[in-house]
């Protein structure tokens, strides 16, 4: 399994992000200060490429054009993700602050379905440094390029959870990863024990945000949810997320950090998180992991 991601995102104008001044990278101990998003509707998207000669991988160059329309779940969905300039420089700065710190481990998103796991992680890889996986994607091609909809079809949710946990494991022994995981990876404890190696972030977003996102796109990639019976597609997607949380909030809470939108929104100042982008997410999701290396430093020092 080669640990290695191309992600090229398009827009007209290029800058480089070294324009961009830079923070000193101080410690982890950094004050944490509440930025209040601009109003400047200048958009970014990033290509992202690893160099495998320097063993090193950057954000290397930033396209911009400008936009006035807000994210869709299509573009949630696909991770064709842009940012306004100010978000990038925070971005780019605040992981040059826990950088260090990570000592290489892997980050593991967990998540309702259509939370964003895949769209936050392809930022948060871009931006350390790490590559990206999807558990998914993997378990698809395990399986000779089955889709998650056919394993389920083909071979039950059994078989796809433990294709699941051999994907966790391998990628366990890896370093420098990003990893989206699957919604219900977090229901098996043995899932957790490979997790563990690393450090793992949820991704908490309202079941009526996710409803809509879904529904906005359809449910014929998600068969936990493509089993619901016909009729309003918002309230057969909300029942049925309902009910899986039931299943599996509490495990959720298992995460080492957790990046609420309904807090980012109160912060921010937004009536409801469907206005938060994928970089201000992955910015407090950059906070969260520095609060728990933080907790982490003080439990060391204190002799725990």
């Amino acid at each position: 399994m080669e640990a290695k991601v191309l992600h090229k995102l398009q827009c007209p104008t290029w800058i480089d992000f070294e324009k961009f001044p830079r923070k000193s990278s101080g410690s982890v101990r950094f004050s944490r200060r509440m930025r209040e998003e601009k109003r400047l509707r200048v958009l970014i998207s990033a290509q992202m490429e690893p160099d495998i000669a320097s063993n090193q991988r950057s954000y290397d160059s930033v396209k911009v054009s400008c936009t006035f329309n807000s994210f869709s779940a299509s573009v949630l969905e696909s991770g064709n993700v842009h940012a306004p300039v100010d978000e990038a420089q925070v971005l780019k700065n605040k992981s040059q602050e826990i950088e260090p710190y990570l000592s290489g481990r892997c980050i593991y998103l967990v998540g309702m379905m259509g939370s964003g796991k895949t769209t936050v992680g392809k930022i948060l890889s871009g931006v350390l440094g790490y590559s990206f996986f999807d558990c998914d994607t993997l378990i698809e091609q395990s399986v000779d390029g089955t889709s998650v909809a056919e394993i389920f079809k083909l071979y039950g949710e059994g078989f796809f959870r433990e294709k699941e946990t051999e994907v966790l494991q391998k990628l366990s022994l890896m370093r420098q990863l990003v990893v989206s995981t699957g919604g219900g990876a977090v229901t098996r404890p043995i899932n957790w024990r490979y997790m563990q190696k690393g450090i793992s972030v949820w991704l908490d977003v309202p079941l009526e945000a996710l409803a809509q996102r879904i529904a906005a796109v359809g449910t014929d990639s998600r068969p936990l949810l493509h089993q619901c019976e016909s009729g309003d597609a918002y309230t057969e997607a909300l029942n049925r997320l309902s009910t899986l949380w039931e299943e599996r909030g509490e495990a959720y809470a298992n995460a080492n950090a957790r990046v609420s939108l309904e807090n980012i929104a109160v912060k921010l100042g937004h009536k409801d998180v469907s206005s938060l982008t994928p970089v201000t997410i992955a910015i407090e999701a950059l906070e969260q992991i520095e609060g728990f290396l933080k907790e982490e430093d003080d439990m060391a020092i204190a002799g725990y």
